[in-house]
């Protein structure tokens, strides 16, 4: 049995974390298969990984939550900013702001030394890495007999600097795997450009549960799940409700924003701003049981992420046959909503288009029924048999 060997930046929760668990999960079986993570975030956060999986953990405590916090600070070695927001965060704790910032220092160099360590003994057959900063090591320290594959779970946002950087990181990789077609298009041009050989493929990440019930969109209840960080756009959610509420004063609704991050007493607040006590509730750390209850009794999910690398919420949502709303920002829902089909993208981040979009839905059933039927087909392709084969088409071309 081949050895594969996937490296991680940590195993918490997230999109990119979610989609190393599965993939390792739907391979074990064919192949020998280790997660290198280099930080151990959570004491319960492999439950989710089949035992034939081994898991190495590089650094074992918190500490990479405040090294991802402020590491551009870190790098840059800019320690007055890293001081500054370090000051605002523990205000007159000035012993632990002392004591972070050395051990954050000193972790970022201990980082790096231990993944090229792990890299430079590594025996396996195939390696994949997740990051950036992982590919460099791996094009670099990994021996030329392993198949090395990149996998690209972020989307450029047209900043051609970051672009640069990953074709850059590919010059001795072998695969650069893509979450979406349009993305494998543009890498692979870029790569011709640069006469490198590392071949673009696109495969998407994995539904592991096909809903055996879908929704009955029935109901004026809507939906919006997400990390609480400013890029989702969950603030500008909250006023495009707001005003909803505004223009339909008779209308009875309610919506659920669900996930948890730094920004959630801004969401918070802005919800208490527009009196939406009544009709939007905020909730974090939810269970899968719960969260999937609220979804069979959703008719419409919102989205307003400023961008998105690629929506497996939306995929997903899409499973419970919910049709989908979305600003045109976010990147995953160009390549995931068909307009009219599946559900709506709005351009320019037009809030009283969005409204009118779920104007057109909650007034419409026979409308809500047709798009949450297709979103419901269109889901489909990505299930596990049909992503597990593309997966194991990829690792067998080393064979």
């Amino acid at each position: 049995m081949k050895k594969l060997t996937i490296y991680s930046l940590h195993l918490g929760y997230g999109g990119i974390e979610n989609a190393i668990r599965s993939l390792a999960n739907n391979i074990c079986s064919d192949y020998d298969v280790e997660i290198v993570s280099v930080y151990k975030l959570y004491d319960k956060e492999v439950e989710k990984i089949n035992k034939k999986i081994k898991v190495t953990y590089l650094i074992k405590d918190d500490i990479a939550l405040r090294v991802d916090k402020y590491k551009k600070d870190i790098k840059s070695l800019n320690i007055i900013k890293l001081f500054k927001d370090l000051f605002k965060e523990y205000k007159i704790n000035i012993f632990r702001l002392i004591k972070d910032t050395f051990v954050s220092i000193v972790t970022v160099i201990k980082k790096r030394k231990l993944i090229i360590d792990n890299m430079r003994k590594t025996d396996s057959d195939i390696v994949i890495s997740t990051r950036l900063e992982f590919n460099n090591y791996l094009s670099k320290y990994v021996k030329n007999k392993s198949y090395k594959i990149a996998w690209e779970q972020n989307h450029h946002h047209n900043n051609m600097e970051y672009v640069k950087k990953v074709v850059d990181s590919c010059r001795n990789i072998d695969t650069l795997v893509l979450v979406s077609d349009s993305l494998r298009n543009f890498y692979k041009k870029k790569m011709k450009d640069a006469n490198y050989k590392c071949k673009c493929v696109f495969i998407p990440n994995i539904l592991n549960d096909i809903p055996d019930r879908v929704s009955k969109l029935d109901e004026n209840n809507f939906i919006s799940i997400g990390k609480f960080s400013k890029e989702k756009g969950f603030v500008d959610l909250v006023e495009v409700i707001n005003l909803f509420k505004e223009r339909n004063p008779k209308v009875k609704f309610h919506l659920d924003i669900i996930g948890d991050g730094s920004e959630r007493n801004k969401i918070v607040d802005k919800v208490y701003e527009y009196n939406l006590l009544d009709e939007v509730k905020v909730q974090t750390k939810l269970g899968e049981d719960k969260i999937n209850k609220l979804l069979e009794n959703s008719s419409i999910y919102l989205m307003t992420s400023f961008n998105e690398p690629f929506g497996m919420n939306l995929v997903e949502v899409m499973s419970y046959g919910i049709p989908c709303l979305a600003f045109s920002s976010a990147e995953a829902a160009n390549d995931l909503i068909v307009n009219d089909n599946n559900g709506y993208l709005v351009d320019g981040r037009d809030k009283e288009e969005m409204v009118k979009k779920i104007e057109l839905l909650i007034n419409n059933k026979k409308k809500r029924i047709e798009l949450g039927e297709n979103a419901r087909n269109y889901s489909l392709k990505y299930n596990i048999d049909n992503v597990k084969q593309e997966w194991h088409n990829l690792l067998k071309r080393k064979d």
